[in-house]
């Protein structure tokens, strides 16, 4: 089976370690969103496997939502949407009732030593560097969170040469133009625990008052951890719904 350097687990089933190849070539930026992949008879034969697999192959990426089929088109990788993730939690409206799009602000970029729960997040070894972002994030015109950002620097390096004012309001198609790393999915844990003196001021909210704490663990489409988060928000404008049908 042709492979794409990526160490595989022998001891699972082809049509997994096809995946597994698979994922590590949009990993690497050779298959990117929004393009069509190889036809079934072109990969067939660059894996030496029969149709049979490579199809349970990409079903159980379908499945996962990472590649979606279009007919009489191909298969395509698919670009998840993280765009209304924030309001999953914060919601807030204008006089017509119409949800309004955050709008975010780099407060501060450095290039520091991971801390040791940061590095266990992202899996790096002690001591390794990593971006640190400060954003504000903003809905008309009020402060609803503040968040802080961690990036491994050996694959987002070349964010400390960007202007601050460039960043978008959306980061995950950024590191992508800018860093060519593509997020595929993503863990959020959510808690509950009190302002600091840095977090009351961002969201002008007594010291010790109550926040929401989203933190958020972007991977790769190979599963690499790309970015560590807290994105911090007052307690007050909390909301949560959750539809069970």
């Amino acid at each position: 089976m042709r492979t794409s350097g990526t160490q595989t687990d022998e001891r699972l089933p082809l049509y997994q370690r096809l995946r597994d190849d698979m994922l590590s070539r949009i990993a690497s930026g050779e298959w990117t969103p929004g393009i069509a992949i190889p036809t079934e008879a072109e990969l067939t034969k660059q894996y030496g496997v029969a149709v049979g697999t490579l199809r349970k192959a990409v079903d159980t990426l379908v499945r996962d939502g990472l590649m979606e089929r279009s007919q009489g088109r191909g298969t395509f990788i698919r670009r998840p949407n993280f765009q209304g993730s924030l309001f999953r939690f914060f919601r807030q409206v204008d006089t017509l009732g119409e949800r309004q799009v955050p709008t975010s602000r780099i407060l501060s970029r450095t290039r520091i030593q991971a801390s040791e729960s940061v590095a266990q997040a992202l899996e790096l070894a002690p001591e390794s560097e990593v971006i640190r972002l400060e954003r504000l994030r903003q809905i008309g015109g009020s402060n609803v969170s503040r968040e802080e950002i961690w990036l491994p620097a050996s694959r987002f390096g070349g964010l400390m040469s960007v202007e601050p004012e460039a960043f978008g309001n959306l980061l995950y198609p950024f590191y992508e133009t800018q860093c060519g790393q593509l997020v595929a999915s993503a863990r959020e844990t959510l808690t509950v625990e009190t302002a600091d003196a840095r977090t009351a001021e961002a969201l002008e909210i007594a010291q010790g008052a109550p926040v929401v704490n989203i933190e958020r663990l972007a991977l790769g489409y190979d599963g690499t951890p790309l970015e560590y988060r807290r994105t911090l928000g007052n307690a007050e404008t909390f909301r949560y719904q959750v539809d069970i049908t």
